[in-house]
This record gives structure tokens, sequence and C-alpha cells, in this order.
């Protein structure tokens, strides 16, 4: 199996350690622009194949995308990271031409990969990647719902003094500071609601945090976080991959669902080895519906304004 990572950054680096380390996959494509960074951020890699273990083999390239060819997911985290004060919508106007050209010289070497966008803004760039490619849009997938869910049950453990482990948790919407609703109402400790374990002050506290959980970390490191979101890639890949059926909140496109259409947004997928085996309706209550609403509306207006980007 073979997964080819565009951008070979922090987090493009990241999860290109954390997939082969946990042999997720045989081969790793690193490809950067940059003259030499994805060749050297790769023999980097290799060499701790002994002392981590793997077997898994590490390449890079400066830009050959026929190094890429069959490769059954890519994973697209090219264009700038978000600096201290800077939004992730902010990045549109750079990232939209970054993204379609990525997009693009993908399909040229890869028949129909599984796309998993990462490039902010994550939604409206994966909605430009489905829209600029025309493949199945149960194929072209945003990692963020991954990410933001495991920033919420990092501060719902805090918050609880408990493991992650026992935790089931999930945010939905778009991916974004303002956008992204933390499903308190649904959230679980070893199967007992976290309302019965948290004041309801304490778990506003815990929402309020996972939503400025990635400006939080840009401000405290000058730049976007890495670590986890490079984590979350290997953990949506893995699921493909290894067609493991996991429940895992992405952006992807709705067709009807949540009575939405033509809009690339978070919602909990059974994610297997087709992309999007299926998206999970959630029983919103009347509060989460409005949140949600706005939630797409706000997406929706980031859209708009490709056309004058791209």
């Amino acid at each position: 199996m073979k997964v080819t990572i565009v951008g070979a950054g922090n987090v493009g680096a990241t999860a290109a350690d954390v997939i082969a380390s946990k042999g997720i996959a045989d081969h790793v494509v690193l490809l950067d622009i940059k003259d030499g960074f994805a060749e050297g951020k790769a023999l980097d890699l290799m060499q701790t194949a002994t002392t981590k273990g793997f077997d898994s083999i590490i390449t890079g390239t400066t830009g050959d995308y026929s190094l890429t060819k069959d490769s059954d997911v890519v994973v697209i985290t090219s264009g700038i990271p978000r600096k201290p004060g800077m939004t992730r919508e902010e990045l549109i106007g750079i990232n939209a031409n970054i993204v379609k050209d990525v997009s693009s010289s993908i399909l040229k070497y890869n028949k129909e990969p599984i796309i998993v966008m990462v490039s902010n803004p994550m939604d409206t760039m994966t909605y430009l990647s489905l829209k600029s490619t025309g493949l199945n849009p149960k194929k072209v997938i945003g990692m963020g719902g991954a990410l933001d869910s495991s920033r919420f049950k990092t501060y719902l453990s805090l918050a609880l003094n408990k493991p992650q482990k026992g935790l089931d948790a999930m945010v939905i919407g778009g991916h974004g500071d303002t956008t992204m609703i933390p499903m308190h109402r649904f959230a679980k400790y070893n199967d007992e609601p976290i309302s019965k374990l948290l004041s309801n002050d304490k778990i506003s506290e815990v929402v309020k945090s996972t939503m400025v959980g990635g400006a939080t970390l840009t401000k405290l490191l000058g730049t976007s976080a890495w670590y986890a979101p490079g984590s979350s890639i290997a953990y949506l890949v893995d699921s493909i991959l290894n067609d493991k059926k996991k429940i895992i909140p992405c952006s992807v496109l709705l067709d009807g669902e949540y009575n939405h259409s033509d809009i690339c947004i978070g919602v909990p997928c059974i994610i297997g080895k087709n992309g999007v085996d299926e998206i999970i309706e959630l029983d919103l209550n009347e509060s989460e519906l409005v949140e949600f609403n706005k939630s797409v509306d706000a997406v929706r207006l980031m859209n708009s304004t490709l056309s004058s980007h791209t």
C-alpha cells in the first residue's frame, strides 16, 4: 500500500513518521517544491527504521509527481501554515491555487486515489479539490474533524482528570475557530454522559478551549501545530488502507444529509477502503441544528470567494 504526502513540512513529515512507524503503509512518498527538502526529510526518517523497528520505505522528491504513481491515498498538506493572530479563513487566497495545482498534478499519475485534505481553510479546500478533480465524492475527505475531536477529548480528559482512552466525543461542523461544534451532549466517558461528571460551566470551558485549540497552539509555537495534525492524518489513513470502518468526523460532500447539499463540512463518517462508506446523521436538537446551519452558512460564504482566487 502506498501513500503520497504533498508538503514535507512539519505536518506532512510527522504524518509520514507515524504512518511508517506503525506500518500503516508499505511505501510513503514525500513531495515538496523546496529543493532537497522532501528528500532530506525522507532520508532522515528512513534512518529511524532500525531504532523504531519498521520496514516501510520512505522516499522524497522535489516536485516529481511521477513518483506518486499508483498511490492508494494522497494527503495534501501544502500551502502556508497559520501565523499568530491569523485565521484559517485568511489563508484561502494563498492556498487555493496551490491546492488546485496539486490536485490536477496528482491525477496525471493516479486514476482514482483517495484524497485526504489538510490544507486550510480545510472545508473549502476539500470542496475545491473535489470540484477541480471530478473524483467520486466518497474519495475526497477533509481531515479537520479528526483533529478537532482529538483536541476536544484532550480538554475533556484534563477536566475529568481521566485518561483519554475511555472518552467518546466528537466535533462536527466547519474546521474553524468559530464554525466547529464540539458535541458535548453526545460525549461520554466509559459510556457515562459527561453532563453527569462535569458542571455546565466546566463543559462550556472545555468547548471554548476546543474551539480555539489550534489558535492556542499557534500563539504558543509561533506557527501551526504538527504532532496532533500529523497523527490525525495517520489515524484517518489507517482506517482507509486497513478498512477499519472507524467512525471519524470528516469534511465530506453532503447530498441531502442534514438537509444540505453541495457543501463539504464535518460530519461523522464510517471510513474504509473506499473512502467514505457512510455518512452518519446525528439526531441534532434545535439548538445544535441552529449551530450547524450557521456553520454551513459560514463555509458556503468562504466557498463563494473561490472563483476570485483560482
